[in-house]
């Protein structure tokens, strides 16, 4: 039996993040690209809700929502696969924290800063260019990029991307990032470099199989096959949409070059009947040539 359950499942992720504000402070401050100089202080953990008896029917995002001492928002999503729509998600779970300030009587120039990171557990992103595993999103002047707000701020880190380039790195970053990647129900030792981390290792007492009540351990299972069916749902999804879009192509590219021969024909001075007859093209279609 495995020592270690996945952190990255709705009830550890929310065992470790949801319940342990030192610890949610140190991946924020660790894997947010923070203005230089602000540094979180202190959070306050915002929803403490219990784990649903069964999540995975519930929620397919699992999310931390917290403020820090200087009233700004953070929202920590872990997202165990990717559609389309999550995106538009992560962005109205942003500005809906930051709109609800007003709620509060807070006027506008004292709104506060909220910063959404989504830590996505599969390939969210189709970029042609090499940008890593971390994706940024403002609200830029288009005019003057150099002039960015951090009103709204979406970090996407693509979790199947990340690959440390120095396993003895120290970097609370690459520490936590590997924590989030390596460990699962497979892993039997755990390197030196995370235990070493009084906040790695704290992390991983939460996540012992040990610490986990059968009632609880049935939860966990039964998300992770829900998961793991949607998973395969979205691949086939995708590869039908692969297919559809390569053979609408190869029937758009018949088509031009039925054009262009009958193009060519007619130039050629044919009469548009046996042009019509060679091409199987529509008489009306070849008289627009």
């Amino acid at each position: 039996m495995s020592k270690y359950l996945n952190p990255k499942v709705d009830l550890t992720f929310k065992k470790i993040f949801g319940e342990h504000p030192n610890l949610v402070k140190s991946l924020l401050n660790a894997l947010l690209p923070l203005p230089e100089g602000m540094t979180i202080e202190k959070v306050d953990i915002i929803n403490s809700e219990n784990v649903p008896e069964n999540p995975a029917k519930k929620y397919s995002i699992v999310d931390v929502r917290c403020t820090d001492n200087k009233g700004r928002g953070f929202i920590v999503e872990m997202q165990s696969y990717w559609n389309k729509e999550f995106f538009s998600r992560t962005l109205f779970n942003a500005a809906s924290m930051y709109t609800k300030q007003l709620a509060k009587g807070n006027p506008f120039e004292r709104l506060k800063e909220v910063y959404a990171l989504a830590l996505v557990n599969d390939e969210a992103f189709d970029y042609k260019d090499d940008n890593g595993y971390m994706q940024e999103f403002y609200i830029t002047n288009k005019n003057h990029p150099e002039d960015f707000r951090h009103d709204l701020s979406l970090i996407f880190i693509e979790l199947v991307k990340y690959k440390p380039l120095d396993r003895g790195s120290r970097a609370i970053k690459d520490l936590w990032l590997r924590f989030l990647t390596e460990i699962n129900e497979q892993t039997e030792t755990v390197d030196s470099v995370l235990l070493e981390n009084p906040e790695i290792s704290q992390a991983l007492n939460i996540v012992e199989r040990s610490a986990y009540s059968d009632a609880d351990l049935y939860v966990y299972e039964d998300y992770l096959l829900e998961v793991m069916t949607q998973r395969n749902s979205m691949k086939n999804e995708r590869a039908e949409g692969r297919a559809e879009g390569k053979a609408e192509g190869r029937v758009e590219g018949v088509q031009s070059e039925k054009l262009e021969t009958a193009k060519r024909m007619k130039a050629d001075g044919l009469p548009i009947d046996v042009i019509s007859k060679y091409t199987q093209l529509p008489i009306e279609d070849i008289e627009k040539l």
